[in-house]
């Protein structure tokens, strides 16, 4: 990681690197590897990655990303960002988190282009929009199992603070 970190080995190496390492080194073993590894979420993934490329090279993502920055130019760019981070968080109960990534980064980058920006905080933004379906009650399948038996609900007061003390 800290040769990513410096950029001597590109991210992918570098993760893929680790991961190997990780095996290797006899942390994971490859059998709890390949039990980790949810075939839904993969063949979700794998049948996305071809939309996501339809959609940047059939210009939805050039389009979407006009429309976007057209409606943000004039912000500051931290209102940008927190923008498209919404975007993001919009898309994300629709479609897995990775999903979203893969469908919103091309239009982050686009906007971030278009107005002149680093793409790389648009990026992070679209990341940590797409990771936000944990913030619901049923935003994630995980929250969506332990809604009654933990007393969750939608509000600001968690669900164990209202709870009588036993």
């Amino acid at each position: 990681m800290g040769l990513v970190a410096t950029g001597v080995v590109p991210v992918a190496a570098g993760f893929f690197g680790a991961a190997v390492l990780v095996v290797a080194v006899g942390a994971l073993r490859m059998r709890e590897a390949y039990a980790a590894l949810e075939a839904p979420v993969l063949v979700l993934v794998a049948a996305l990655i071809p939309v996501s490329d339809t959609v940047q090279k059939t210009g939805g993502a050039d389009l979407i990303s006009a429309w976007l920055s057209g409606a943000f130019h004039g912000l500051p760019p931290i209102a940008t960002l927190t923008a498209m981070m919404a975007v993001a968080m919009a898309a994300t109960p629709f479609l897995n988190n990775a999903a979203t990534v893969l469908i919103a980064a091309p239009i982050g980058m686009g906007v971030a282009q278009r107005l002149g920006l680093s793409p790389d905080p648009f990026l992070m933004a679209v990341a940590v929009g797409a990771g936000c379906d944990f913030l619901t009650p049923v935003g994630h399948q995980c929250n969506t199992l332990v809604l009654g038996p933990g007393g969750y609900r939608f509000g600001t007061t968690p669900g164990w603070a209202r709870r009588s003390p036993r």
